[in-house]
This record gives structure tokens, C-alpha cells and sequence, in this order.
């Protein structure tokens, strides 16, 4: 049975949370050591902004959650309803990036095209609003399905002693 997406709803918060909660803890803990996964939880994990501004997609396979994701409008780059630094300021997308935000995976469903997909629906809807490129605070677990997706290495940067690195990608 194929993938299929649709727009997160504020119902879908809790399981979308305890899914964030698994793939942290799941899918990184092969390119981070113990302390930071466990400071990736200080500033991953839900931002309930993006369900609201309709950018936030769920992709299901036979009717399971096996992954989440979506982009922004907004200048917060990433992080949760519970990281600081949040900036809801419109983007303007003639001079600047639509950003990639919160993607996570269900480490069941890891490899079967959920990343890719989510990728491609940010992609459309960020380019029908008129913006010209994406941006994103890639994970070192997420790093290789970007570059795949031909985001291209801007810059590498820490949050909570987590190694990230700042991605974009001309649309």
C-alpha cells in the first residue's frame, strides 16, 4: 500500500509527539552520544504554529503515522512549542528561504520514502507561495536524505552542544 499524506490537525498533537519522542531517541543515537540526544529534547520536538498555518503535513502508511513533517512561512528556523528564540514573523518570499521544519520518521518506517516525500510536498507549497528556496537546520541523522534531495551545506552550527548544519536549496 502506498504513502499517503495529509495536513496535520491539532488532533493529531499527542501521537505526533510521542512519534518525535521515538525517532529522537531511535534515529539518533548513530551520529550523537547519549547527552546529546538527550539535549536534542530541549529544543526538538512539536511546534503547533505549523498545524495552525496549515504547513504541516502527517504521512501514513496503512493508516499508521510513520512520519511527520512540513515548512513555514515564519522566520523561526526550528524547534518546538518550548524553544526559545521563536520568531513568527512572515517571511518575504521574494528575498528569503521558506524553512524545512520538524521532520521526524517512525524508526518502523525508516527508508521507505516518508523523508522524500515530506520533502517534495514542502517543495510544491513553499514554490506555489512564491518562494524561490528552502532552508533548513539539519540533524547529522537527516543530513545525508537532504543532500540527497540537493540541499547543499551552508554552514554547521550547535544548539545544546547538538551538531547541526544550516541546508538550502534553490527552487
Amino acid at each position: 500500500m502506498p504513502l499517503t499524506h495529509r495536513l496535520a490537525t491539532m488532533a493529531d498533537e499527542l501521537r505526533l509527539s510521542a512519534l518525535m519522542t521515538c525517532a529522537i531517541e531511535h534515529l539518533q543515537s548513530a551520529y550523537l552520544t547519549p547527552d546529546q540526544v538527550a539535549a536534542s529534547h530541549a529544543f526538538m520536538g512539536l511546534d503547533s504554529r505549523l498545524i495552525a498555518d496549515g504547513t504541516y503535513f502527517v504521512i501514513e502508511d496503512a493508516g499508521e503515522i510513520a512520519g511527520c513533517g512540513g515548512w513555514s512561512r515564519r522566520a523561526t528556523a526550528y524547534g518546538g512549542n518550548h524553544s526559545a528564540g521563536r520568531d513568527d514573523r512572515l517571511l518575504d518570499p521574494a528575498t528569503e528561504p521558506a524553512k524545512v521544519r520538524a521532520m521526524y520518521t517512525h524508526p518502523d518506517h525508516v527508508r521507505k520514502g516518508v523523508g522524500t516525500l515530506i520533502l517534495s510536498l514542502c517543495e510544491a507549497a513553499a514554490r506555489a507561495e512564491g518562494f524561490a528556496a528552502l532552508e533548513l537546520s539539519g540533524t547529522m541523522a537527516g543530513v545525508p536524505l537532504y543532500r540527497s534531495f540537493g540541499f547543499e551545506g551552508v554552514r554547521p552550527f550547535a544548539d545544546s552542544g547538538v551538531p547541526m548544519l544550516l541546508m538550502r536549496k534553490v527552487i
